[in-house]
């Protein structure tokens, strides 16, 4: 098999961490209308969009619920996407409308930012992590909308003080940010995969991780299955999403972490970390406070979503 492009491998990384912000943000595209599970005013959430979020929770966790787990999942994903919809209703109401034009700047940035060279590139490592690029236009405009939705509601209700700022900056800045060293493998089911040949990667995948828990590396025990590891280097764990990164801190040294798509599972494991230059306080204060911000941000936004669902028809049928 071809081994991946280191560019190839940090697309993979940027993507995983939009499959784990889409599954706490409640965004998914059903793929095929099968059964109502919930009715939120005039707009309805199907079964399909319940399991697509499904996926992407087991992208983050590298695991698949089961009893009585899989069910309060269910349920709290479903409360999270009749989140989603009030607030999308409540946006168009408001008029707020993300433009083509936006959408491919967006795009292009993205693409940018993870040194993406051509599209084709790009619809490749989009399919490996189980996206269409017209799905992931969709979910550009989601969270887009979703931004200014936060900002419109929240924006001036945030208010974060100097010595809010200052102790996040001795916390995690003071010292200089933390790079990781990554090494990932892609195992994408066959077209057309049945159940069985499903089951039949995730048991190479188990394999290849309890070789490396004996001692083995990553390369060694993917070469026994005629697959090759892509080395993507240091990456700042500032450049990665917060969940990725807080998902990947919690790994020892070359522990093995599984990420399972609708395409595949990727393992990825962290050789090691460095610490980074240190940056000034004057230097880091912007940032931590646009951070800081956010976060009370998104608490105002979810206090303000609950009045919205005082006010709405919420019917659930799951």
């Amino acid at each position: 098999m071809k081994s991946m492009t280191k560019t190839e491998g940090r697309l993979l990384i940027a993507l995983a961490a939009v499959l784990i912000q889409l599954m706490l943000a409640g965004t998914g595209v059903a793929e095929v209308v099968d059964r109502i599970v919930a009715q939120v005013n005039d707009d309805i959430i199907t079964m399909s969009e319940l399991q697509h979020m499904g996926k992407t929770y087991e992208a983050q966790a590298g695991v698949k619920p089961t009893g009585p787990d899989a069910k309060k999942m269910q349920r709290e994903m479903l409360e999270a996407l009749i989140d989603r919809k009030l607030a999308k209703a409540e946006a168009k109401r408001r008029g707020i409308v993300v433009s083509d034009k936006e959408i491919d700047a967006a795009m292009a940035q993205f693409k940018q930012r993870n040194n993406i060279a051509d599209d084709e590139t790009f619809a490749k490592g989009l399919a490996q992590a189980g996206l269409s690029v017209k799905e992931f236009k969709q979910q550009l405009v989601d969270q887009m909308t979703q931004e200014r939705m936060l900002v419109m509601v929240a924006g001036t209700k945030a208010s974060v003080s100097d010595t809010e700022v200052r102790r996040l900056y001795d916390q995690q800045f003071k010292k200089g940010g933390t790079q990781l060293h990554i090494v990932t493998l892609r195992m994408p089911f066959p077209p057309g995969a049945t159940e069985a040949l499903k089951e039949e990667t995730k048991q190479k995948a188990e394999t290849i991780v309890n070789a490396v828990k004996r001692g083995e590396s990553l390369a060694e025990a993917a070469g026994k299955l005629s697959l090759k590891t892509s080395d993507v280097g240091f990456v700042a764990q500032s450049d990665l999403d917060p969940r990725l990164a807080e998902y990947l801190d919690k790994l020892k040294p070359k522990e093995v972490a599984p990420i399972l798509t609708q395409e595949g599972i990727q393992l990825m494991q962290v050789m090691g970390r460095r610490s980074g230059e240190a940056r000034s306080f004057e230097a880091a204060a912007p940032e931590i406070r646009r951070i800081l911000q956010q976060q009370e941000m998104e608490k105002y936004f979810a206090e303000w979503v609950k009045t919205l669902r005082d006010k709405a028809h919420i019917k659930i049928m799951l």
